[in-house]
């Protein structure tokens, strides 16, 4: 628990009102509250949606029509949905982001149930991807299951089983229809348990001291601040459902499945396309699929790397903000480059910052020894 001395505070410290916050947090600090938001709306909405969608491969896409021209307010429900899935995955990743710059992950059971939710969160949106069974939900989940074929000796055999006979068809649409069901209350599950552990530990700050002098209570003041922020964020996300609804989507999409006409470019949603672009990076298809889910659970070695310097506010290193920012510009255009046709240049500009993104977990840990020695031993 917090090693606070006031007894009033012990006994409250668990609950949210009184939760003992730092009072130097940023904006930064908003978007777990954010996220918080867009799962609420994601589940209300999913659950509205599922009222009249029918998960048959003959009827998918029609009921997604039913849904867009008969139902009353249907088009905003679906696209809240859709855009909300978009606004969820930038507010995680300015989230995790977050994490990395300010040495979040130094709670590292707080951290390691982030990832696990992230991962389920990426799975969640890809069998919601899905759904409305047009061109590119359909290729886009043929050419991701098939990565399991990859695998020595049980490949095929997995693939075949998730599809339920021996290419995608009915039996498929409806598992992926049951687990994007399930799965949003696993997540429901995991954030719950990363609040707990967060309300233990208390929350980092921009200057990354463990102190826990010149702490607020979290209400009136931060309260009041994610209000404000929980205004202006739907107000972004209902200008682009109104102005540009189809912004982020595929065009291919508003075809509907056909199995026997393949689209020029199959590509996942665009907050896949980094991973997605480290996939066909790597020649070998099996080497592929490991740097694939490689790309998302590297960022569980954080926490190790970080006990490996004495100084915990590495963030401020000036070395350490060029790696960062190094990194997150090779991440936006990772994401860029998987929307490009597999050909010179793209293939090698990606080999090339494939390098780069993973690079910068084991050179910033190795150059934040350097500068605790030449700290404190010169």
């Amino acid at each position: 628990m917090l090693n606070i001395k006031d007894p009033i505070l012990k006994t409250l410290d668990k609950s949210l009102i009184k939760l003992p916050t730092p009072m130097n947090i940023s904006l930064f600090w908003n978007y777990g509250s954010l996220l918080g938001l867009y799962l609420l709306i994601q589940l209300i909405s999913g659950i509205l949606l599922s009222i009249h969608y029918c998960p048959n491969i003959y009827y998918a896409f029609d009921s997604i029509i039913h849904i867009m021209k008969d139902v009353k307010f249907g088009w905003l429900i679906r696209l809240t949905h859709m855009n909300g899935a978009s606004m969820f995955f930038i507010l995680m990743y300015i989230h995790i982001g977050r994490g990395i710059y300010y040495n979040s992950f130094k709670f590292n059971i707080v951290w390691y149930i982030g990832i696990m939710t992230f991962l389920l969160s990426m799975a969640t949106a890809f069998l919601g991807y899905v759904l409305p069974w047009g061109q590119m939900s359909f290729w886009g989940a043929t050419v991701i299951t098939n990565l399991l074929s990859a695998l020595p000796y049980i490949g095929q055999t997995l693939v075949e089983w998730i599809w339920g006979g021996f290419s995608i068809n009915n039996a498929t649409l409806n598992r992926f229809y049951s687990f994007h069901f399930i799965l949003p209350m696993m997540i429901v599950m995991l954030v719950f348990i990363h609040l707990i552990y967060l309300h233990m530990t208390g929350s980092n700050n921009p200057l990354g001291t463990n102190s826990n002098y010149f702490k607020i209570y979290f209400h009136p003041y931060f309260t009041l601040k994610d209000i404000l922020w929980f205004m202006i964020i739907m107000m972004i996300h209902y200008i682009i459902i109104m102005q540009l609804p189809y912004y982020l989507s595929d065009p291919d999409n508003f075809i509907p499945a056909n199995p026997l006409s393949t689209p020029e470019h199959i590509k996942p949603e665009w907050y896949f396309l980094f991973a997605y672009s480290i996939l066909r990076s790597i020649p070998n298809k099996l080497g592929g699929v490991l740097m694939l889910f490689m790309s998302i659970l590297i960022l569980a070695i954080l926490p190790n790397t970080s006990n490996m310097h004495k100084i915990k506010t590495t963030m401020f290193y000036p070395l350490n903000q060029i790696m960062f920012w190094m990194f997150t510009n090779t991440f936006i255009l990772l994401t860029w480059l998987g929307n490009q046709l597999i050909e010179y240049p793209y293939t090698e500009i990606s080999q090339l910052l494939t390098i780069m993104y993973f690079s910068y977990f084991f050179i910033t840990p190795l150059m934040n020894i350097y500068w605790d020695k030449l700290m404190f031993y010169n």
